[in-house]
């Protein structure tokens, strides 16, 4: 499922993950490329009302931080940040498409070996299975060759659809962060879950395959 660079001195990225086929088509997770910007920013702008209730406030209008020129620097950031190993970002595409970002940030190894994941998926494919692929193979991916060994995510309890995947890959809620991020004007309460290694037995990736919600192409 992964070709990473190794050895290197940061492990698990840049790589490319998958295929894996769910009902909304084939997901593959790459590195951010620069002419990403197009796709990413008509994504951004169109699902406005999908993703601005879930992400962080952020000065400046919704159109001004998602226009196409704002790509640029996002993509420097993020590829800055991959090859220093603080971060394994990637691109999440649908049979070709761009169709969202997921992202392993915060890396810290040494006796913690944890990072925190977070993501997007294009409305368009919500509910395709396509963000419970993408966190599954990014999860069996970083408990592999990035060499880690616990994951979390914080989600806003209003946030139903994400909490949906991370249960189903078996994320446990450790507890809830008050007034934790400024999210859609106001300071918002997230629950914190997470998975670690010893969770996930043979890889989150052959559990949805056991279970029928994904398959190899």
């Amino acid at each position: 499922m992964a070709s990473p660079r190794l050895p290197g001195r940061h492990p698990g990225w840049p790589a490319r993950l998958g295929p894996l086929r769910v009902p909304a088509g084939e997901v593959v997770l790459r590195k951010p490329r620069f002419f990403d910007g197009g796709a990413w920013s008509r994504t951004r702008l169109r699902d406005q009302a999908h993703l601005e209730n879930w992400e962080p406030s952020a000065p400046g209008t919704w159109a001004d931080r998602n226009a196409s020129v704002a790509w640029p620097s996002q993509w420097s950031t993020l590829r800055a940040l991959g090859r220093r190993g603080l971060s394994l970002p990637f691109v999440i595409t649908v049979d070709g498409q761009f169709a969202g970002q997921i992202t392993v940030g915060n890396v810290i190894r040494g006796s913690l070996c944890s990072a925190w994941v977070g993501y997007w998926v294009a409305g368009d494919v919500v509910g395709g299975g396509v963000a419970t692929a993408a966190v599954a193979m990014v999860v069996d991916h970083c408990f592999s060759s990035a060499g880690l060994h616990r994951i979390e995510a914080t989600v806003r309890p209003e946030n139903t659809a994400s909490l949906r995947v991370l249960a189903k890959l078996g994320f446990r809620q450790e507890g809830v962060f008050r007034r934790y991020l400024d999210v859609a004007g106001d300071w918002r309460d997230h629950l914190c879950l997470a998975v670690t290694t010893e969770d996930t037995g043979d890889g989150l990736v052959p559990l949805l395959l056991a279970q029928g919600k994904a398959a190899l192409p």
